[in-house]
């Protein structure tokens, strides 16, 4: 797949949403070495190591920017804090996923990254429907996607979890503009 178009940069009040660059891995490598990140996810593998931040960078940079879109959530005076995608998986509606550095949970940064890019999704993309869920063991993200403007949708599905190796019931959400 290429390259479409740039990807977009999101402002908010602290934070830039931007594309995931090379000089992003070490910091990438650093936060997500985490066990209690990895475990949350569906996609990252633990233990997380400088390949592994390597190759996601590179899997982003050649994203079809009409479908999917991922960033890095860079923290005024701090640097990169997390990672927050955009993505259309086969056959399905536009979906988000995220995760935050451990140093920084709790500060409402998750928040106002997904609120930067789901305005940028009702006004850049124009689309007006988006699905997450999060693992039921993982309450905080549930909050964190009300405070977004997700609602639940009432179902629960089992999804992969790449670090955990097994299937995770998963609370799934919509989020409609």
């Amino acid at each position: 797949m290429c390259v479409i178009d740039t990807s977009p940069i999101i402002e908010t009040r602290r934070i830039t949403l931007r594309a995931p660059a090379p000089s992003d891995a070490q910091r990438l490598c650093a936060l997500g070495s985490e066990r209690e990140i990895a475990r949350m996810t569906t996609r990252m593998p633990w233990p997380y190591g400088r390949h592994d931040a390597e190759a996601f960078i590179s899997r982003c940079q050649t994203q079809d920017r009409r479908r999917d879109n991922t960033f890095v959530i860079d923290l005024e005076n701090e640097g990169v804090v997390g990672v927050l995608g955009l993505f259309t998986p086969p056959d399905s509606a536009l979906e988000t996923g995220y995760w935050i550095g451990k140093p920084y949970w709790g500060r409402g940064l998750a928040t106002e990254a997904l609120q930067g890019a789901l305005n940028w999704v009702k006004q850049g993309w124009r689309r007006r429907l988006v699905t997450a869920g999060h693992f039921a063991d993982n309450p905080a993200s549930g909050q964190v996607l009300i405070k977004a403007g997700f609602l639940y949708t009432g179902r629960v599905e089992m999804k992969p979890s790449l670090s955990r190796g097994e299937a995770v019931a998963t609370r799934m959400m919509v989020w409609l503009a």
